[in-house]
């Protein structure tokens, strides 16, 4: 029998790749912005002793009440404007699918966290884009030209801004609130390490009163240490929250992960000590990088951009993996030309980086003056 042509996907699909990062067997893992701690002991312990309350023949609580309840009382809202999913990118997927769609725009800031114009795509919306200054800024001129011509359904925000490493002041999102004529999606997956939220726009004293288009979205997978649970979570104005219930798949968040995210809102404390850890070490890190031969840019997050300046960064990523290193190689996309990211781990961990950097920087800079002297 003769083999039928394949059934063809989606025009607009065709050549689209998926986003990864690699998953390579390293000793030391500094590309994808994970926490370099496990979480506390006490977690896993009630975690533990939790899971065996769980009727694993039913269905889990599909509106995940008492996690939204948990996560209300954190951030001093109501249940009511709590959304949970599958990590942040199913809170952006919802958000995609019952705004966006076919005829729609959404407007974003390059370079930015790829799977806002990537999810965007999926769903069949269009993506307008500006692109930031050389410090990674946003022009505010540029912006209230884009959602002018735009009229975005939704305008992302990612603060702090991943991979480049800046949060957003408040005055420029405030601006953005005030300009922009659709939702304001704030992307918060590093906010915790940041000295400033979106969340306050939305407290009783602030004077903002377009706080109905902001939408503020979380993880646990950073501060929280629990990636490997995926989850994240939006604070918006209950009809947004209404519109990711309807377009979320039944029973999307298993009972297994509400139980860590409930148990992990016990360990507030612990979570912030961590925070402090990263920030004093992304600190010390970024102090280092100072002196070396490479160009950097301030972080509020819990990773730090940053260019070699006397050798390929193809070459250096190389070379730090030869010393079981793995850092994010961004050499290659678009806005961040031989760009290489570096997430901050444990003490240890960041000094076998800076040690291996130095030397491989090292290395290129003998190689140019031997080269010249030839």
């Amino acid at each position: 029998m003769a083999r039928e042509d394949p059934v063809p996907m989606r025009p607009d699909l065709v050549g689209l790749s998926g986003y990864h990062s690699p998953q390579v067997d390293v000793e030391v893992k500094l590309n994808t912005n994970e926490s370099p701690l496990p979480p506390p002991d006490e977690w896993l312990e009630e975690v533990r002793a939790e899971l065996g309350e769980i009727h694993f023949n039913r269905y889990p609580d599909r509106e995940a009440k008492e996690l939204r309840e948990a996560l209300a009382e954190l951030h001093g809202v109501t249940s009511r404007e709590v959304f949970c999913a599958n990590g942040s990118n199913e809170v952006l997927q919802c958000l995609l699918l019952a705004y966006g769609g076919a005829g729609r725009s959404v407007a974003l800031f390059e370079p930015t966290y790829a799977l806002h114009r990537h999810i965007a795509l999926l769903t069949a919306t269009a993506v307008a884009g500006s692109w930031r200054d050389d410090q990674f800024r946003i022009d505010l001129d540029d912006a209230d030209a884009l959602v002018e011509r735009v009229a975005p359904v939704i305008t992302f925000l990612c603060s702090p801004n991943n991979p480049t490493g800046r949060s957003e002041p408040p005055e420029v999102v405030a601006h953005l609130l005030d300009r922009a004529p659709g939702l304001l999606v704030v992307d918060e997956a590093y906010g915790q390490f940041a000295p400033s939220s979106a969340l306050e726009l939305r407290s009783a004293g602030s004077s903002q009163t377009r706080t109905d288009r902001l939408v503020v979205v979380r993880t646990f997978s950073k501060t929280w240490s629990m990636a490997a649970c995926r989850l994240g979570y939006l604070i918006a104005d209950p009809e947004v929250v209404e519109a990711c219930e309807g377009t979320a798949l039944p029973y999307h968040l298993d009972a297994i992960t509400q139980v860590a995210g409930r148990v992990a809102l016990r360990h507030i404390s612990e979570m912030e000590e961590r925070v402090a850890l990263v920030n004093e070490e992304r600190g010390r890190v970024a102090a280092a990088l100072s002196e070396m031969a490479v160009e950097t840019w301030p972080s509020d997050a819990n990773f730090i951009l940053f260019r070699p300046l006397e050798r390929p960064a193809k070459e250096i990523w190389d070379t730090l993996l030869n010393e079981s290193i793995l850092v994010r190689d961004c050499s290659e996309w678009r806005g961040l030309t031989e760009c290489l990211r570096v997430t901050i781990g444990t003490p240890e961990e960041n000094d076998r980086f800076l040690s291996a950097l130095e030397q491989s920087l090292e290395l290129g800079g003998r190689s140019r003056r031997a080269g010249g002297e030839r």
